[in-house]
């Protein structure tokens, strides 16, 4: 039933009830708002309750009525087929009511209202909704500040979520709304700046705050819609026209623009100084008003670099941020926020592809002029600007400013880096560049450095060198020549790779950076933090002969006093171990030490980036390092304790499992020793039931196969986790891989016993999995089935029924002609049936005998007009070309049974089947004989190989027989004491019946029983084949 006018007082106390404090109030209120927002006429109760003006007061009700509007456009206003839609009578009513209710006075209802006409424009607009922009348009023509404030609000929100649409159709659609909306808004922000600026003319020189206290609300209003009316611009040129890098068109409004906006900033900079103490209201303003003008002018340059690189716009712009960075009045060096907006469009405009120079030419004469050559022209034309703007002077000066100034230690930095270390090194190394100021001027010099190396190169040596001259070693005391020093590290630090060409890392290690750390005293760690980060980026460019001493240097900085310095050599050490040119051996005897102050370096850290950061270092060590098992129970005891302590905090446990996996590894078949501690850990990132376990899933996933890949037996209580991969698979399939690999380990581990146990869990991921993946994922699950049909050959066929039907169904449905992976996956399957022939072949007869088979093939349309058996003769028939030396023997062996049945049908496919069966005969002898020709010359490894690519093989017969040099994965631990994993997966190849049973002698026997079965028909069907062919047959089996 609708909702109507009566149920306003309904709506209103549900509403209130649902703030309360009071559980048992709010509840049932929820409850029952929830089942009311899908009656027709619940938006339209809740836009009364947000415009009653008797109401105005109720803020709180009014803004959860807001909320409850937003939900049930999203929910209800489009059409949907599991929800009832919102009428169109009732939408068109909201709408009207929605324009009609301009003028909101409290600012967070204004702002929601906004954004539900937006939210509702996205899907209304044009088609439903033609009048919005032209009704907005004409209110705004006799609107009152305010107003016109909320209709600026409104236009922003709606133009933003519009521009998101992507489709052709609305790009057009918004490049009409920018054609009516540019030129009037563009209009009134510049009449509000003219306004805005004599209004601030006038309060700067007024002595009393008070004495246009009346007016002061109405300018603050009359600044936000001005910032209102910018973003609007600003979306109507990035959206409103194609980025002129693709079309090379140029874009009018960008030159038109542009220009006014930094004359704006210019004459808005004055007051932040002079409104600073005695208007904060405008001083905050003047911040907000700068920062965005610059932010818009970035956003510009980079949607249309072609228009903004016009030589009435790109040179005054650079030339005023260049300024503003390298000689800045007195009260913008406060004003960090605008000076990293200045850095950020300096930095855009050097690394602009499209700014490039180009010296590529053009076929000589050519007439037309290509889109390409138009904009090499634009791109050769503005990178002359930019020369003239950045002649070498200019250059050099900027850097010297860089890092003279901006990378230089406040004393802030050094108050927080005494103070607390540890946030004072998460906000140099981890926060965003465009953030803070000196993150911002590093970014800008690495850029600046890249595009003229060959320039600053010599300068950054020569400021590094008076940097060091300036400041020996000895020195303790916090100065001036110290912080330069800092600060010229960082510089040295930042732009290795190209420095490394104009300063030698050995020399200037051995002269300067090893004798900063003889110097112990607590103001050094200053310096200590920097040295640490230049060992870390200098990895790449550190020799042979000087790996040893960085390698103790960094051991030394992990045992500093500061915290900062601590967690910087840890960042530079993980740089090290993961290098491709590590030098373990040098690295061996340093390991103690480096795990006792890992360990410690956990205890004293508190925040949780730092925690992650060591823990990783130590995954890492793990991973790189092969002599670990001495440290084994110390390990064991830390991850017991880090993974106590790290409850809820699903990041750290990540690293944490990561770790324990490299562990693991590592321990090889010596593993066991830490199950105590890994097993429940294991259990914690597979459990589907943890909180955490959206996070924890992979990497516990990863644990898990690699616990089992290295267990020297099956463990009663890993045994006892299999059920945890059934919920996992019910879940998604987003682990499948490394789910089979799971399922294989308990196989080969596990085998009766598992079986025993887990009977049932194993038929039900397999036919969870088979049927609902993708050909990729049934390639990799169909060789665990085989695998189980192999082993237990009697026991799995009529456990797993409902898998085996499916694999029938896949078999013979078509659809693979020119699909390979369609055909693989058949051949899979094909194969798999096949071997349950031969192994169990009762069991195949009485299953392709189920009238449930039957029915499931006739709801998938797959027509079959014989026998299903038969048609799985044809299926192996056919793809036998398809299949593998193994699955080719499996067929062999599974046509000859055939040969048994007492079907007449038999009789007519003998002619097919004796060919096959002789095929494969024919390439298994010389396969055999291949590989006794190869052995005389070669490895046997190396046979193999040439065997599979002289024949083309879809899988090498002789991989298995070759006894491979990675049978163990932990040939560090007792190689052949206990077998590996890939031993005992080989093992089980070696041991399948179907290798040792003669295809040949079962052929002519099975040929003998089918002469007997079918006398007459089967002399006749021999007659008929070709004489040539049948005297090879006869060869082949040895027959009289």
């Amino acid at each position: 039933m609708a909702l109507s006018a009566s149920d306003l007082g309904t709506i209103y106390s549900l509403l209130t009830n649902s703030m309360s404090g009071d559980e048992s109030v709010r509840k049932p209120a929820e409850a029952a708002l929830s089942q009311f927002e899908s009656r027709p006429g619940f938006c339209s109760c809740l836009m009364e309750v947000i415009t009653a003006a008797d109401l105005a007061s109720q803020v709180d009700v009014r803004l959860l009525a807001s909320v409850y509007f937003k939900n049930s456009i999203n929910r209800y206003w489009r059409n949907r087929r599991d929800s009832a839609a919102i009428s169109s009578e009732e939408k068109n009513h909201l709408r009207q009511k929605l324009l009609s209710h301009l003028r909101e006075e409290n600012d967070k209802i204004a702002g929601l209202l906004a954004v539900l006409i937006s939210k509702i424009a996205r899907l209304d607009y044009p088609r439903e909704w033609p009048e919005l922009f032209s009704v907005l348009a004409n209110k705004l023509q006799s609107a009152d500040v305010l107003t016109s404030h909320r209709i600026f609000l409104i236009l922003f929100r709606t133009l933003k979520e519009l521009s998101t649409k992507r489709l052709t159709v609305d790009q057009r659609n918004y490049a009409e709304i920018t054609s009516h909306l540019f030129g009037y808004s563009w209009g009134l922000w510049q009449s509000d700046v003219q306004a805005i600026l004599n209004s601030f003319s006038t309060l700067a020189q007024s002595y009393t705050s008070n004495a246009l206290e009346q007016r002061h609300d109405e300018l603050y209003l009359m600044s936000e819609r001005w910032l209102l009316c910018l973003k609007i611009i600003r979306q109507l040129i990035i959206s409103g026209f194609p980025s002129d890098s693709k079309c090379v068109q140029e874009v009018q409004p960008v030159k038109e623009v542009s220009p006014i906006l930094l004359k704006a900033i210019q004459s808005f900079l004055p007051y932040y100084s002079s409104f600073q103490k005695g208007h904060p209201k405008f001083w905050d303003f003047i911040k907000r008003a700068c920062t965005k003008l610059m932010k818009v002018l970035v956003t510009i340059q980079g949607r249309h670099p072609y228009s903004f690189g016009d030589k009435s716009v790109l040179p005054p712009v650079m030339d005023f941020c260049l300024n503003k960075i390298t000689d800045p009045d007195p009260y913008i060096l406060s004003f960090e926020q605008f000076l990293i907006q200045c850095m950020v469009m300096v930095k855009c405009v050097l690394e602009c592809k499209e700014y490039k120079l180009n010296l590529t030419g053009r076929v000589m004469d050519e007439s037309v002029i290509t889109v390409e050559q138009m904009k090499k022209n634009i791109s050769n034309a503005v990178g002359g600007v930019l020369t003239s703007l950045l002649p070498s002077e200019r250059i050099i000066h900027l850097c010297n400013v860089l890092i003279r100034r901006y990378f230089v230690l406040t004393a802030s930095d050094l108050e927080e880096l005494y103070q607390n270390p540890e946030s004072f090194h998460h906000e140099q190394d981890m926060v965003q560049w465009t953030e803070k100021l000196r993150p911002c001027a590093e970014a800008l010099y690495i850029v600046l450095f890249e595009n003229h190396s060959q320039l600053l190169g010599p300068i950054v040596v020569s400021i590094l060198q008076e940097a060091m001259n300036a400041c020996p070693t000895s020195v303790t005391e916090i100065t001036p020549g110290l912080l330069l020093k800092d600060a010229a590290y960082g510089a040295a630090a930042y732009v290795y790779y190209e420095l490394s060409n104009y300063l030698s890392f050995k020399d200037w290690f051995n002269g300067a950076l090893s004798l900063e750390l003889s110097n112990d005293h607590p103001n050094m760690c200053v310096i200590h933090r920097k040295v640490a980060l230049i060992l870390g980026q200098w990895v790449s460019e550190i020799k042979a002969d000087t790996k040893r001493p960085v390698y103790c240097s960094l051991i030394r900085l992990l045992q500093d006093k500061n915290l900062s310095v601590k967690l910087a050599a840890c960042r530079s050490l993980c740089l090290h171990v993961e290098d491709a040119n590590f030098s373990e051996q040098e690295f061996l005897d340093l390991l103690p030490i480096c795990f006792d102050s890992c360990f410690k370096l956990v205890e004293e850290v508190q925040e949780f980036d730092s925690k992650v950061q060591v823990l990783n270092l130590i995954s890492v060590l793990i991973g790189h390092v092969h002599e670990i098992v001495p440290f084994a129970n110390k390990l064991v005891q830390f991850f017991q304790k880090v993974w106590e302590e790290a409850s809820g905090e699903s990041l750290l446990q990540i690293q944490l499992l990561i770790a324990l996996r490299n562990f693991v590894v590592e321990l090889g078949y010596q593993s066991p020793t830490c199950y105590n501690v890994l097993l429940p850990i294991l259990h914690g990132g597979i459990d589907i039931n943890s909180p955490d376990i959206l996070n924890l899933l992979e990497d516990g996933m990863l644990l898990w196969e690699a616990t089992l890949s290295h267990a020297p037996a099956m463990e009663p209580r890993l045994l006892a986790y299999f059920p945890c991969l059934v919920e996992i698979m019910e879940r998604s399939f987003d682990h499948l891989q490394v789910a089979v690999n799971i399922m294989e380990d308990y196989i080969i581990l596990g085998g009766t016993e598992f079986l025993r146990m887990h009977a049932s869990s194993v038929a039900k991921v397999l036919d969870l999995i088979v049927g609902n993946v993708n050909d990729r994922g049934l390639l990799s699950t169909l060789p665990i089935i085989d695998i189980l049909v192999q082993c237990f050959p009697a026991e799995v066929p009529p456990l797993i029924s409902s898998t085996l039907q499916k694999l029938i169904m896949i078999c013979l449905s078509g659809r693979d002609d020119f699909e390979p992976s369609k055909a693989a996956v058949k051949a899979s399957a094909a194969a798999i049936l096949a071997r349950i022939l031969v192994m169990n072949t009762n069991y195949l007869a009485q299953l392709t005998a189920e009238p449930s088979l039957s029915l499931l093939l006739q709801q998938a349309d797959i027509p079959i007009e014989e026998n299903i058996l038969l048609c799985l003769v044809d299926i192996w028939l056919d793809k036998i070309d398809n299949a593998s030396s193994d699955q080719k023997k499996t067929f062999g062996l599974a046509l000859s049974i055939i040969l048994t049945l007492r079907l007449p049908q038999v009789v007519d496919k003998l002619d097919q089947i004796l060919r096959c069966s002789f095929k494969f005969e024919f390439w298994y002898h010389l396969l055999q004989l291949l590989s006794m020709t190869y052995t005389r010359f070669m490895s046997f490894n190396s046979c193999s190989v040439c065997t599979s690519v002289i024949l083309g093989a879809n899988d090498d017969l002789t991989e298995e027989e070759s006894s491979g040099d990675n049978m163990s994965s932990s040939k560090f631990h007792g190689e052949g004491i206990i077998p590996s994993r890939e031993y005992r997966k080989r093992q089980i190849k070696f041991s399948d019946p179907i290798k040792r049973w003669s295809l040949e002698n079962s052929v002519r026997e099975n040929l003998q029983t089918c002469a007997t079965l079918h006398g007459e028909s089967f002399n006749s069907a021999i007659s008929r084949m070709h004489p040539a062919a049948f005297a090879q047959l006869k060869q082949a089996l040895k027959m009289p």
